[in-house]
């Protein structure tokens, strides 16, 4: 009899014992070496598997005090999956409130202006390194998926133009479909049911609207001139003038996996159908993504008689001067090219 008393005794003292350590466990601050990394707690995990894991990396000392807690609370129930960053020291209960909120890592994703699809694919490539499908080329291929326009535009043959410029967020494990269907969706939002009404109006298709816009956004940075340049195109059109337009040199030498920075003889002599010093009209399609104010200057140009612009030397802010005569364009561009041999 006492012996069993005694051995009462002893598991009372050994349960106490135990409940003060598993106490203290929880409230007492561990430092760790992780805080400047991010742990990656995937979704199905459970949360015995989640507390195992910090365990392991060593954000805790011992995965045991919280999973008793869990057990006796059920308060392991709503942990999410996410990235998470553990600031050092910090308690075990510490860690179970921040496993509630689902972190993630976002990596900003911007596209600026004007950027081509190749341009995208190498930044796709280049901040999302781990995604799959990997490589340039790879994300290319994505990017002749016309399925997510094809009720804009049948005749797309790729989604040149229509991946909308924007700072994006994205979690670190976002996939290459997802990044670029985002892109898409957000032109969407910009291209209304009017914009095609309104191309309709002006006998043009949606994809000859968003090919001009392309022009317009790749020749002038400011919102004021643009619907000014979409009268040289369209006056240009009119009168049966190639548009003359340099960036599409640009545009086939990228094409061609040849761009090095410079606009060489050989580019503006190509015989692509993009090169619009040779064809007479448009190009087969876009040549860069395009805002919203290049999209509004095409579907509403100004009206002039102007048929030339150059970069206006006196400004030196990428503005343009525009002229109605060959003439006229002669002198402003002997302007430019005597200003452009001081600054090289």
């Amino acid at each position: 009899m006492k012996a069993l008393k005694f051995l009462i005794i002893i598991i009372i003292f050994s349960a106490a014992a135990f409940a003060g350590w598993v106490y203290i466990a929880l409230h007492k601050a561990h430092a760790h070496n992780q805080s400047n990394q991010y742990i990656q707690i995937p979704h199905g995990s459970s949360p015995n598997q989640i507390v195992a894991k910090l365990a392991f990396e060593g954000v805790l000392t011992s995965d045991v005090p919280l999973k008793v807690y869990m057990k006796l609370t059920g308060k392991g129930n709503n942990m999410q999956a996410g990235e998470y960053q553990f600031r050092s020291p910090i308690t075990p209960l510490e860690v179970l409130d921040e496993l509630k909120k689902g972190k993630l890592r976002t990596v900003n994703f911007t596209i600026p202006e004007g950027f081509t699809r190749f341009d995208i694919a190498k930044r796709i490539s280049e901040q999302f390194p781990q995604n799959q499908p990997s490589g340039e080329q790879a994300i290319l291929a994505l990017m002749d998926d016309v399925s997510l326009i094809t009720d804009i535009d049948p005749d797309a043959k790729n989604l040149e133009g229509y991946m909308y410029p924007n700072t994006y967020s994205f979690p670190r494990s976002v996939s290459t479909q997802d990044i670029i269907k985002t892109m898409v969706e957000e032109f969407r939002k910009v291209w209304s049911k009017g914009y095609a009404e309104q191309a309709a109006k002006m006998n043009l298709t949606p994809h000859k609207v968003i090919t001009i816009a392309s022009l317009i956004e790749t020749e002038s940075r400011f919102d004021e001139e643009r619907p000014v340049v979409a009268s040289v195109i369209y006056n240009r059109i009119k009168k049966g003038m190639p548009l003359g337009i340099d960036q599409t040199a640009v545009y086939i030498a990228k094409m061609e996996n040849r761009w090095d920075g410079v606009i060489n003889r050989s580019d503006l002599d190509s015989n692509s159908p993009y090169n619009t010093r040779k064809i007479i009209g448009l190009p087969p399609g876009p040549i860069s993504s395009v805002s919203a104010s290049s999209l509004k200057a095409a579907l509403n140009p100004a009206t002039t008689n102007y048929l030339y612009y150059v970069l206006n030397v006196q400004k030196n802010d990428k503005s343009h001067v525009f002229y109605e005569t060959a003439a006229q364009f002669e002198v402003g561009k002997a302007a430019y090219q005597a200003w452009l041999k001081t600054q090289r």
